[in-house]
């Protein structure tokens, strides 16, 4: 794994809500409010300041659903016209008939249990959400649908961002130590498919990652765990930023 971008210069500490997390102009932002030039964290967690970013990474949290989130969901009820699906919040969400079966879906003809059953995970987006409502899915989408292999892991939402790292550096670095692919979703599901040992091996990883995502130099042992080589570049850059 090469690197090819400069690396970052980061400053991390500890906040609560309403503290003072950093002045000045910053290009993105996350889990703070601004006033003026000054940037207020809204929540409990580790500050990351850089040149051009602040955010505030949550110690804990649920997972609030947001349009285009990829989420992992299990299939809890139905009716006539949608799948009530667990989505590891505290909002149930649902998928429309009419979004799998096409615009012309009749609960005369067309049977929900023919494409998912109570029980069946799905991979899905998230089409619309807006508090007012529970948040509606959509399969529209590469690799969306039913789960037919793999196993589940299922860490803190707030932990996420530190499974993909930087441009998904982290998630790479599993992947390559394992022998395994990951689909992560938003929602704190993770789906490993590979061989078991390979397996055994990724949930070890993520279970480091959830526990001491607050590391700096978190890439480091991971790749120790897994005895993935990557170039100092690269590692310096995972640890300084992660992607949401």
């Amino acid at each position: 794994m090469k690197g090819d971008i400069a690396m970052v210069d980061v400053t991390r500490k500890y906040v609560i809500p309403g503290e003072l997390v950093s002045e000045g102009k910053y290009k993105n932002s996350l889990n703070v409010f601004r006033v003026e030039d000054k940037y207020y964290s809204t929540r409990v967690g580790m500050a990351e300041i850089t040149p051009d970013s602040v955010r505030v990474i949550p110690l804990t949290g649920p997972y609030i659903p947001r349009v285009d989130d990829l989420v992992v969901g299990k299939i809890v009820d139905y009716s006539a016209f949608a799948w009530e699906v667990d989505i590891n919040s505290c909002f149930y969400a649902y998928l429309p008939a009419q979004n799998v079966f096409g615009r012309d879906y009749s609960p005369a003809r067309n049977e929900l249990t023919q494409k998912f059953a109570v029980g069946d995970l799905i991979a899905a987006k998230v089409m619309a959400f807006d508090r007012t409502r529970d948040p509606l899915l959509s399969l529209s989408g590469p690799g969306l649908g039913k789960i037919r292999q793999g196993e589940v892991v299922k860490i803190s939402p707030t932990k996420v961002p530190r499974v993909i790292g930087k441009k998904g550096s982290m998630i790479r670095a599993v992947e390559m130590g394992t022998n395994c692919r990951l689909t992560v979703a938003q929602n704190g599901l993770i789906v490993i498919s590979g061989p078991t040992e390979g397996i055994i091996k990724a949930i070890s990883a993520l279970r480091l990652i959830e526990k001491e995502a607050h590391v700096a130099d978190l890439t480091q042992k991971v790749q120790t765990l897994l005895s993935v080589k990557v170039d100092e570049k690269s590692e310096s850059e995972s640890d300084g930023e992660q992607e949401e």
